[in-house]
């Protein structure tokens, strides 16, 4: 939500220009992403100042973008207050002859990537305003990337740029220090009373969530892709508002096509939403196909939405109709996912001889790609990573997302539910089931993924993509994290077929960093 370029030991006399706050000789700049849910305001006592970017939340007017005097007490309980905002913000701090620091929020809402030179800190929500300062590629992050076992941390695929965690603090004076927050308290499942109304709490934690922000101040589309948890979110807001939201969606491909369409219109004609309904035939917009930003060379971080190219265009068709916001069912998955305890099962990315492309430094950094992670947050892990893909596409088209499956509320109920409340979604579904859709809603077991989208982009774009990327090389290969020849005989198996998911998908991620490093390098 934040663009900035901090230059410490210069002024600190901050002003606001309309569009961003700037200091008097020039080397310093905040902007805010200019949207009507994001504002800034700012504080000096006169030697030291506070510049806050946050979320707004309903209920109170838009702050004054300041800078604003008070007294040094006064800035020092601003500094406090601004940790207790109920939504997501960045908080900047300067004065003179000390180094400048930056505090990210606990929401991840919008990624903050940092980077820096001898002189000043860079810091954007987009990772391509910072690839000047993209040095080579991590190892230990490329791995985790091509193996499917994602980390939150501070390191990104590119040396030279940092990810600013959650909570986290950034301080730099001519070298840049991070610093990782307290780990957030978790709770575990409770005893419920004989007399719990589960529902009743679920639909109030979402009430919550949603009613914390202005969403009846902007044009506000729901993503309603027919599964469980968007359906959950956008059949709430249809209930509360008849006829006020549209919705939107990407249409997958496969057997589970027939499927999507089908629980899509029994919840669009059982609930009052509004019109149109915005689809996106994820299969005619294939990601990777000669259109996609990626493969017209782009910068495009490697941690953006893996289907780009439709997502892009979906995105494009709502900013057309003047969308502003997206309500989104990511995190619902987090929220009732089941603990080791309750159902062993395999961690995500296990390397195997399925991936004989991986390199022999990235094999070499798999043994640390635990090491420096974030502590545990408010929020899983996994969630802020899925909002750190769809972010940038969206603010790119002027749209800032919101999330209420990943609002502290609604995460706090999940952890506290028992098992049977989480297993196989029973929450969703029997929240689904009280508004009185069929069980082809609430009982489905058919797989709706965009498995059959990935198998498409594999067997029809990607190999004279792949042809090509042996032919010419890659930063992968002279950073030896992708091995050429394992590369051949997966793309040589690919060819002969037949498909498999589980060996030739991950074949996806390795041309989305092969393009990533070729723009960024």
């Amino acid at each position: 939500m934040i663009t900035l370029r901090l230059t410490p030991y210069g002024s600190t006399s901050w002003k606001w220009d309309g569009r961003r706050y700037v200091t008097s000789d020039g080397p310093s700049e905040i902007a805010p992403f200019d949207h009507p849910m994001v504002e800034g305001t700012a504080v000096t006592d006169g030697t030291r100042t506070l510049l806050v970017v946050r979320e707004r939340v309903s209920g109170r007017a838009a702050a004054h973008p300041g800078p604003r005097s008070v007294s040094p007490a006064d800035l020092d309980t601003a500094r406090s207050l601004a940790e207790q905002w109920p939504a997501d913000y960045v908080l900047v701090e300067t004065a003179p002859r000390l180094p400048c620091r930056v505090t990210t929020g606990p929401g991840g809402i919008a990624p903050l990537y940092l980077a820096h030179d001898t002189t000043s800190l860079y810091g954007s929500w987009d990772m391509a305003d910072l690839a000047e300062h993209a040095t080579g590629l991590s190892p230990r992050e490329a791995a985790r990337l091509l193996i499917y076992r994602p980390r939150y941390s501070t390191e990104t695929v590119f040396r030279g740029i940092h990810r600013l965690t959650e909570r986290a603090t950034a301080t730099f004076g001519g070298h840049l220090y991070l610093r990782y927050p307290e780990a957030a308290l978790h709770s575990t499942p409770r005893e419920l009373a004989p007399d719990a109304d589960v529902l009743g709490a679920f639909v109030a934690a979402m009430d919550d969530a949603l009613d914390l922000r202005p969403l009846d101040e902007t044009e506000t589309v729901l993503h309603l892709t027919g599964g469980f948890d968007s359906g959950t979110v956008g059949a709430r807001l249809a209930e509360r508002h008849p006829g006020r939201f549209p919705t939107a969606a990407l249409l997958i491909g496969g057997p589970g096509r027939t499927h999507q369409i089908r629980r899509r219109t029994e919840i669009l004609k059982a609930l009052p939403f509004a019109k149109p309904d915005h689809l996106v035939d994820a299969m005619e917009y294939a990601p990777l196909s000669p259109e996609c930003a990626r493969v017209r060379g782009e910068r495009i971080s490697p941690y953006e939405e893996p289907l780009h190219h439709p997502f892009t265009r979906l995105t494009q068709v709502l900013a057309e109709h003047g969308a502003r916001v997206v309500v989104t069912g990511l995190g619902g998955d987090e929220m009732v996912a089941l603990s080791q305890d309750e159902y062993p099962h395999k961690s995500m990315g296990e390397i195997s001889d399925q991936l004989p492309w991986i390199g022999s430094r990235a094999r070499a950094a798999l043994e640390y790609v635990d090491d420096n992670i974030a502590p545990p947050a408010a929020v899983n892990s996994m969630t802020l990573l899925s909002l750190e893909t769809t972010a940038p596409v969206l603010m790119r088209a002027g749209i800032w997302p919101v999330h209420p499956f990943a609002d502290p509320g609604m995460v706090q109920l999940g952890e506290w539910l028992p098992m049977h409340w989480r297993e196989l979604k029973a929450l969703q579904r029997r929240r689904l089931a009280s508004l009185g859709l069929s069980p082809d809603v609430t009982e489905s077991r058919e797989r709706e993924s965009f498995a059959e989208v990935v198998q498409h982009t594999l067997t029809t774009h990607a190999p004279p993509l792949l042809a090509r990327m042996l032919h010419d090389g890659s930063p992968l290969f002279e950073e030896k994290v992708v091995d050429p020849d394992g590369l051949r005989l997966a793309v040589r198996r690919l060819a002969e077929g037949p498909y498999r998911e589980d060996g030739d998908a991950q074949l996806l991620e390795v041309l989305d960093l092969h393009f990533a490093a070729q723009a960024f390098l």
